[in-house]
């Protein structure tokens, strides 16, 4: 089924359709429409660019009653740039609809006209989780009628430190609604969310299982410590990921291995069992929120890390236990992404390999390690800038008040904030680095909460 036609939708929305040229599904759509349609709740996984707001815009349209002037669908997304493009996306199927009032409410923008704008009230609003909780909060706007949640970019909403907001949105709400969400990935959270607030969910995946195809393992014979580093770093020149774990079995080598790329240039941590928790903690921040590109791991170190689209794994020596590198190289080419697994070793644990050929029926490609000819090279730095703010949950700074103060007046675009991480104290936010400097005047000189607040680039 590829045709919108073959739809049970309303005949004003497939008119509009046809109009428009959109005669065929793209495959997100064609999986979860007739599930939207149904009333059942969703769990859509797929990319952005996949055509999900029609997947979800059509089922909420269909359904609209414009008679009553009630919001009845809330759409919530990330962004304000994301917010404005579903709510034009939605304007653009409703336009044989008559009557119908889409409002946008977006942080980053003055307040007050949005209050007036609900007092004439609206059947969809589509916003971003601070300001909706902002209204909710003033009483300026009422939820008690939506009969449709959608969560897009859910697991976006997630990494910008969202959850406890999303929760009280959420408690605002009929119980007796539906509810769906759209997530690039499928980590624990979003698992979690889903458990408290959906129905016995169908869940659609498209074009992101991961699969042996997306993992591209390679085999480098080395003859000492000195050639395994050199291929480190060769190997980090010439595939340039914007995130890699490298995998040793001790902790001193982890050290030593982590020292040795911060020398050569490139950003790099160690992570193992002697850090405390603060230290811990705010390496994991940076390396998830990609503003360090290389985290050098034992295994024990990097157990239950959940970082999504890890673009490399480099095992420095082959694992001491096979089922341990199976778990490693596991970690990249999820989410539909493709992976890259680089496993160095000597003659002696030549055997291992053998052993892992046997184990998982793949033969052991080796390979030669790449010219040295990016010696003189600079080395690449990580995509985001972390800057800390002196402010956390216990001086009640969320992250929408860090998103509006970054992407207000004159502010830098929201697609170059990355994930914003909330602590007791502290709050932690990634910003593109080309970014880097407006953002951290933005937040310097502005005010959260209506309070200054220190803040600087670490």
């Amino acid at each position: 089924m590829s045709d919108f036609s073959t739809l049970k939708l309303r005949t004003d929305l497939l008119g509009n359709l046809d109009s428009l040229g959109y005669r065929s599904m793209t495959p997100i759509q064609a999986a979860s429409l007739p599930i939207v349609l149904s009333g059942q709740d969703l769990i859509a996984q797929a990319k952005t660019g996949s055509g999900k707001t029609a997947a979800f815009g059509l089922g909420v349209l269909h359904k609209l009653d414009v008679s009553r002037f009630r919001i009845q669908a809330l759409v919530l997304c990330p962004t304000r740039e994301l917010a404005d493009q579903v709510a034009q996306e939605l304007r653009k199927l409703a336009r044989a609809i008559h009557n119908i009032k889409i409002l946008s409410l977006c942080g980053g923008t003055p307040i007050g006209p949005q209050i007036g704008s609900l007092e004439h009230g609206a059947h969809i609003i589509v916003g971003t989780p601070g300001r909706v909780a902002d209204h909710l909060r003033k009483r300026t706007l009422s939820l008690a009628d939506v009969e449709t949640l959608v969560l897009d970019e859910a697991d976006r909403m997630l990494d910008m430190g969202f959850q406890e907001v999303l929760d009280d949105i959420i408690a605002e709400m009929p119980a007796q609604r539906q509810t769906l969400l759209f997530s690039a990935t499928y980590p624990d959270e979003i698992q979690a969310i889903a458990g408290r607030v959906m129905r016995d969910p169908e869940r659609v995946e498209v074009d992101t299982s991961q699969s042996d195809q997306a993992i591209r393992q390679r085999f480098y014979p080395v003859r000492d410590d000195a050639q395994r580093l050199e291929g480190l770093r060769l190997l980090l020149m010439k595939h340039r990921p914007d995130s890699a774990i490298v995998f040793c079995n001790t902790k001193r080598e982890t050290d030593e291995v982590a020292d040795a790329l911060r020398s050569m240039g490139f950003s790099a941590l160690a992570l193992h069992g002697d850090l405390e928790q603060k230290a811990r903690d705010l390496m994991l921040i940076r390396f998830a929120n990609k503003s360090a590109t290389v985290l050098v791991a034992t295994d024990v170190a990097a157990r239950g890390l959940d970082i999504d689209n890890l673009d490399a794994v480099f095992n420095y020596h082959v694992a001491r236990d096979l089922d341990v590198h199976v778990h490693r190289i596991g970690r990249t080419g999820r989410a539909g992404s493709h992976g890259l697994a680089f496993t160095f070793f000597s003659e002696k644990e030549r055997y291992k390999l053998e052993k892992l050929s046997e184990k998982t029926g793949q033969p052991i490609e080796e390979s030669n390690l790449p010219s040295g000819n990016q010696r003189h090279q600079t080395t690449y730095k990580p995509p985001m800038v972390t800057l800390q703010i002196d402010g956390g949950k216990k001086q009640k700074v969320r992250p929408g008040d860090i998103l509006g103060a970054l992407t207000g007046e004159s502010g830098v675009p929201g697609k170059a904030v990355g994930k914003i991480n909330v602590t007791d104290n502290n709050a932690f936010v990634a910003v593109a680095r080309d970014h880097a400097k407006q953002a951290l005047e933005k937040l310097s000189s502005g005010k959260l909460k209506g309070r200054s607040f220190r803040a600087r680039r670490i």
